[in-house]
């Protein structure tokens, strides 16, 4: 029966998902929400302008939706279901702040860093301060081993660090059409396993949710993607993906899983160190799928390969925490 419970979350959800977009997507195109390509992007990314953006607003009604009626249908909305739709919600909501910025008032960096930064020390505290009041363990588990380290006090600035940081990796990530949507049902696929297999059937049905109204978004958003996603999905993704494997208690199993979004930031980082120290990039360009970009592969070759990695990358994250 529970597993009937995680298929209607992830055929929901997916529904929901393609049900709202030949509603929202002409929505956006009506209001001329449309996507702002930057001139020192890749030129081939040019005739892409006016494209709807925002598109995450798709997902983000998908998942709440599917993961608020499934529960209260099969089982109770619990504290932890609470926090991470509480936390897709704050963070769909800056980067909604985010995008409209871009698109509307015509800044096209949108919220100022300082800004960004502040709305998610805002929502990460909170998660926080909810987790603690509940008795969360501090500890930290060693993947593919038995060692876990108690943290203490540290662990506030630990996990708010892992919802910033994963929140800002996702988005950096969100760069071709299809990629992020891929990437992210692969990710929320593997952590839907692994929280079956440690029984919490709430946090399974969150991730299946997630895993279907991605999937659903990318049936509009693979190239050529009809609509992106926006900032309003990316740093919605993210933040939820960090507050998984907390929840999880798979912290740090998060980079392996999360592998793709991992080196996607560290290319960034890289490029910008090696330019400021050396005068040199190491990349043609960054974040890291802008270089094969540059490189001579077509923007579908490039999606795809980081997608099988993106999987290998989930295969290696089960295996180390079921079968070690």
């Amino acid at each position: 029966m529970l597993e009937m419970v995680l298929l209607f979350a992830l055929i929901g959800s997916f529904l929901v998902s393609v049900i709202l977009s030949p509603i929202i997507i002409p929505f956006l195109r009506r209001l001329k929400f449309g996507q702002s390509i930057r001139d020192e992007g890749p030129k081939s990314h040019q005739k892409k302008s006016g494209t709807p953006t925002m598109g995450g607003m798709m997902i983000l009604i998908s998942v709440i939706v599917t993961a608020i009626v499934i529960s209260f249908k099969f089982l109770s909305l619990s504290t932890e279901m609470i926090l991470l739709l509480f936390v897709t919600f704050g963070f769909g909501v800056l980067g909604f702040l985010d995008d409209f910025i871009k698109v509307v008032m015509k800044r096209n960096l949108g919220l100022t860093s300082k800004q960004k930064l502040l709305g998610q020390l805002v929502v990460a505290g909170i998660f926080y301060i909810v987790l603690h009041q509940i008795g969360f363990s501090t500890e930290i588990t060693i993947p593919a081993t038995t060692l876990s380290i108690d943290i203490g006090w540290l662990y506030l600035p630990f996990a708010i660090v892992m919802l910033v940081g994963a929140s800002n990796a996702v988005n950096l990530t969100d760069g071709l059409d299809g990629l992020l949507a891929g990437t992210g049902a692969i990710a929320f696929g593997a952590f839907a396993v692994l929280a079956w297999n440690a029984g919490m059937v709430d946090v399974a049905i969150f991730c299946a949710s997630v895993v279907g109204a991605v999937l659903g978004f990318l049936v509009f958003n693979a190239h050529p993607a009809k609509v992106f996603m926006g900032d309003t999905g990316s740093l919605a993704l993210g933040g939820a993906i960090a507050a998984v494997a907390i929840i999880l208690k798979l912290e740090i199993l998060l980079v392996i899983i999360g592998g793709v979004f991992v080196i996607e930031t560290l290319s960034v980082i890289i490029q910008v160190i090696s330019f400021k120290t050396r005068g040199k990039r190491i990349f043609k360009m960054s974040p890291l799928h802008h270089h094969y970009e540059l490189s001579g592969w077509s923007e579908w070759r490039v999606v795809v390969t980081f997608w099988l990695v993106g999987m290998i990358f989930a295969i290696i994250g089960i295996y180390l925490e079921v079968w070690i």
